[in-house]
């Protein structure tokens, strides 16, 4: 190989080496910085094809898209100094990358350390200023909501994070106090279940007592009701007995001795003993009575 063609495939390597030190691309899902000697000269490099001076200036890149911290789950105390073990995610990106790049140093491992920090101490003084009900179901979302915009604040002052959302994916009892909330748990439904029981019990005796005296009462009704349909009726047919006999007294008499033969002589092993000129038989001597 001649010393022209040596030459040439240098100056060409050399060049490929610049170019590859000098040109870099900046993606729509990242942010990046260009760095001087250390010193920051450009925290706002759009995306596209970009140059910078080989060896002097550099570039760093951070993700720009939304981010998940998974947190471990943690021990807090409630306002009655009960312990609740909290399991929570954080959604996060970076806002500023000028802060973020002084406050962390593009190190995204020493980012999630630093919102961690900031997620405990939240959580820690919300739940501390609660009780248990509150954290659980009472006042969670309002919990949730004070986090985030606590926490949003003091990451976007100390190091550029955005805090998106912050969320308790599963609150727990320690082992240790599981077994004492749940026996005091069963015991205040037990209460609660003999006082419905209790309750219960004297509505259905008030409900009985008002059938039992509403029974009596329909029942005296009815007979009265009864009685005096009784009484009209007697008297109404002693007002039909009257007329009659009053019309043809000897007919009504009549009348009355065949009805008394019917019902005395029913039976043929019915025994009488009676005198034969008896009134009794008076319209069995004669056709007429004589």
């Amino acid at each position: 190989m001649s010393m022209k063609s040596l030459l040439g495939l240098v100056f060409l390597l050399v060049g490929a080496w610049l170019i590859n030190q000098s040109a870099y691309r900046v993606l729509e899902t990242e942010k990046a910085i260009l760095l001087e000697f250390g010193n920051l000269i450009d925290s706002e490099i759009a995306p596209g094809l970009h140059f910078k001076l080989p060896v002097a200036q550099e570039v760093k890149k951070f993700e720009a898209r939304v981010l998940t911290l998974d947190s471990k789950g943690e021990t807090y105390y409630t306002l009655e100094k009960k312990p609740l073990i909290v399991d929570s995610f954080v959604k996060w990106r970076v806002a500023n990358i000028e802060t973020f790049y002084t406050g962390t140093s593009f190190d995204e491992r020493r980012a999630q350390r630093l919102l961690q920090e900031r997620v405990n101490e939240g959580l820690r003084n919300q739940i501390s200023r609660r009780d248990m009900r509150e954290v659980i179901s009472g006042q969670r979302d309002e919990l949730m909501a004070e986090l985030r915009r606590d926490l949003d604040r003091v990451m976007r002052e100390s190091v550029g994070v955005e805090v998106v959302d912050v969320r308790v994916k599963k609150i727990d009892l320690p082992p240790e106090v599981s077994t004492t909330v749940y026996e005091r748990m069963n015991s205040e439904r037990e209460i609660e279940a003999r006082q419905y029981r209790a309750e219960g019990q004297e509505q259905a005796l008030a409900i009985r007592a008002k059938a039992d005296r509403d029974a009596v009462v329909l029942e005296a009704e009815a007979y009265r009701e009864s009685e005096q349909l009784r009484g009209d009726g007697d008297a109404r047919a002693a007002f039909v007995y009257a007329s009659a006999f009053n019309k043809d007294p000897e007919f009504y008499s009549f009348y009355r001795s065949i009805n008394a033969y019917s019902e005395v002589f029913n039976n043929k092993s019915d025994l009488l003993v009676l005198d034969p000129g008896s009134e009794f038989f008076k319209y069995l001597q004669s056709g007429d009575g004589e």
